[in-house]
């Protein structure tokens, strides 16, 4: 990951350290949340994320440290196509094909809305194999 192009690189502080776990906590913010004008708009986002990373190398992290937590850009692609395109096209698909069979569209709206539960289950359910995939590291 030494490509500075296909990394997605975050500044954050140690919230914890557990055995062999290091959480952190990051400022996840919109685009618009650093604009001048932020207090006059409704749109400005920003949260507070704990990121948990493997500490392999046992290094001499202290809780209260700042550090800098990175991802390959390519996990991040995963991740948006997993958490909201997929889910989109589902709910586009299911809605158009329950509109044209009940012919009822609040109905259907809310048929397509539920059909993103087993979805989203499932995801929770392979939360353990997905924590393979979406690796964090502290750069």
């Amino acid at each position: 990951m030494a490509d500075y192009k296909n990394i997605i690189s975050h500044k954050g502080i140690i919230n914890n350290i557990d055995n062999n776990k290091i959480y952190i906590s990051i400022i996840s913010q919109s685009a618009c949340a650093s604009c001048h004008v932020k207090g006059m708009c409704s749109v400005a986002d920003m949260k507070e994320k704990i990121i948990e990373i493997e500490n392999t190398k046992n290094n001499n992290y202290k809780i209260g440290d700042t550090v800098t937590v990175v991802m390959e850009k390519s996990s991040g692609t995963k991740a948006v196509v997993l958490g909201y395109f997929i889910p989109f096209i589902i709910l586009l698909i299911s809605l158009i094909v329950l509109i044209s069979i009940t012919n009822n569209e609040g109905l259907s709206g809310l048929i397509s809305i539920g059909i993103l539960i087993p979805y989203y289950l499932i995801l929770y359910i392979f939360r353990d194999k997905l924590k393979k995939i979406f690796v964090f590291k502290l750069g």
